[in-house]
C-alpha cells in the first residue's frame, strides 16, 4: 500500500518535508521534482517578475486523484504539491516526490506525474511582467 500525499498550497512549499513525507525503509529511491517560477517565458514577450496561481475548488481531489493512479506497483510513496497565490521569481509552484525501491521506478513515476498534473490539474498562471503587464498563460 503506498503512501500518497497532495496538496494545494498557498504557503511556501519544503521539498525536504516532501522527501520526508514519503520515506520507508524499503525505500532505496526518492525521485524529486522541483518546479520554480523563472524571470522569463519564451512563449511571452517581456521579463517575468511573479507569477499569480489559482486553482478551481476541486484541484485538491483532481490532485489527489493523480497522485493515488500514479501509485502502481513498486511505489512506496508519493508526496505531490501545487502552490497558488502570487510567486516571486525563484519560489516553488510544484514538488513532488515519489519512492520506490529502485531509481529507474521512481523516475519513470516522478516524471508521469509531473506530466498528468500539467494536463489534468484546474489551475491557471497569471505572468506579471516587469513593465506591470500581466498575461494569462496554461500550466
Amino acid at each position: 500500500m503506498s503512501c500518497v500525499r497532495a496538496r494545494i498550497d498557498p504557503a511556501p512549499l519544503d521539498v525536504a518535508e516532501h522527501v520526508a513525507a514519503v520515506s520507508h525503509p524499503a525505500a532505496g529511491a526518492v525521485a524529486t521534482f522541483v518546479g520554480q517560477v523563472r524571470d522569463h517565458d519564451p512563449a511571452v514577450d517581456g521579463e517575468v517578475v511573479a507569477l499569480e496561481y489559482s486553482a478551481h475548488p476541486d484541484a485538491e481531489a483532481v490532485l489527489t486523484r493523480i497522485a493515488t493512479e500514479s501509485a502502481r506497483d513498486g511505489v512506496l510513496g508519493i508526496a505531490v504539491s501545487h502552490r497558488v497565490g502570487r510567486l516571486a521569481v525563484g519560489e516553488l509552484a510544484v514538488v513532488a516526490a515519489v519512492a520506490t525501491a529502485h531509481r529507474q521506478l521512481a523516475f519513470e513515476v516522478c516524471a508521469d506525474l509531473v506530466e498528468r498534473l500539467k494536463a489534468e490539474l484546474p489551475a491557471w498562471k497569471r505572468e506579471v511582467l516587469v513593465d506591470g503587464r500581466a498575461v494569462w498563460v496554461g500550466l
